[in-house]
């Protein structure tokens, strides 16, 4: 990577200054990261391992569980460091490569939410065609996809990123290196990189938002002709795809489709799309879903 002007290392602000806030931020989010690693770990090797979860939806389950631990660990371990740290310095080279991890693999896990709505789109709309439209290679491709399109984006993001010249101030007022905090320290006007990040991230989340809530329209549309046991079974499924999705969304839209200002709230907000949702998003598909929670209790009773 090539070194911007004068500045080498940036120094992360964090959630808070106050010694004694900061331990209880190391505890808790120490407790909060643990349990989405496990969380996570325990989806991946279930269905890895489980015979019976070995649908579609539960392959696209594996790849979200996936992402979401490689997405939380991009800011938490640096978050944990910094909380016990005096001196909360971070390369200029480590900026950079937190840009483009923490863009890839949120990407990533967009892209996956999009693929599990389309397979519950063709697997409620067109039930006979399923395992046609949906069998395993295809399955594959689209995750090949996921990943190549979160690489282009990421990629577009870091070269936006590099574009940046620093000269003055090097104090970043946020928890780990985002676009949006860098903005605000390039010694040029950034109106028009501002532009390009919000047609490029913002784009991205308004538009899957969008197909997604498309997506649940046509499906709750198309439930009117099922049987109220399968009206009941779909809209189980659906209901916790729908949650992650709105808990996700969320605060993604709501940091990367504004102009190059910065909010107090913009750090707790961004704490609940980074840890908050990596966290939740296991526990509302195995807590609502009596073929995961079956599958691992066969799978860990087996073990231990």
């Amino acid at each position: 990577m090539v070194m911007n002007n004068s500045v080498t290392e940036f120094i992360l602000f964090g959630l808070t200054q106050d010694a004694k806030k900061q331990e209880v931020i190391f505890g808790v989010f120490l407790i909060l990261y643990l349990l989405t690693l496990l969380g996570n770990f325990l989806i991946v090797v279930t269905i890895k391992k489980s015979v019976i979860l070995g649908s579609p939806m539960y392959f696209f389950l594996f790849y979200l569980s996936f992402a979401d631990a490689c997405f939380s660990t991009t800011t938490a371990p640096r978050l944990l460091v910094d909380a016990l740290s005096q001196k909360k310095t971070i390369s200029y080279n480590e900026c950079m490569t937190q840009v483009f991890a923490a863009h890839f693999f949120g990407c990533m896990e967009i892209f996956v939410l999009i693929l599990m709505a389309f397979d519950r789109y063709v697997a409620i709309c067109k039930p006979l065609r399923y395992t046609t439209i949906m069998n395993r290679r295809v399955c594959g491709v689209l995750v090949i996809v996921a990943w190549v399109g979160s690489c282009v984006h990421s990629s577009a993001q870091i070269f936006l990123a590099l574009k940046l010249p620093f000269c003055g101030p090097n104090v970043i007022d946020h928890y780990f290196c985002d676009l949006q905090p860098l903005l605000k320290l390039a010694c040029m006007d950034t109106y028009v990189i501002n532009l390009l990040v919000v047609s490029n991230s913002g784009a991205i989340c308004i538009i899957c938002f969008m197909l997604l809530l498309t997506s649940y329209a046509v499906i709750l549309y198309s439930l009117r002709n099922h049987s109220v046991e399968g009206q009941r079974k779909a809209l189980s499924t659906c209901t916790s795809h729908f949650i992650v999705v709105v808990i996700f969304f969320g605060p993604c839209i709501f940091i990367y489709t504004r102009p190059p200002t910065t909010f107090p709230v913009d750090k707790m907000v961004a704490v609940f799309y980074t840890i908050g949702t990596p966290l939740l998003n296991p526990l509302i598909y195995t807590l609502r879903n009596a073929e995961v929670k079956n599958a691992m209790k066969k799978l860990w009773c087996r073990k231990l």
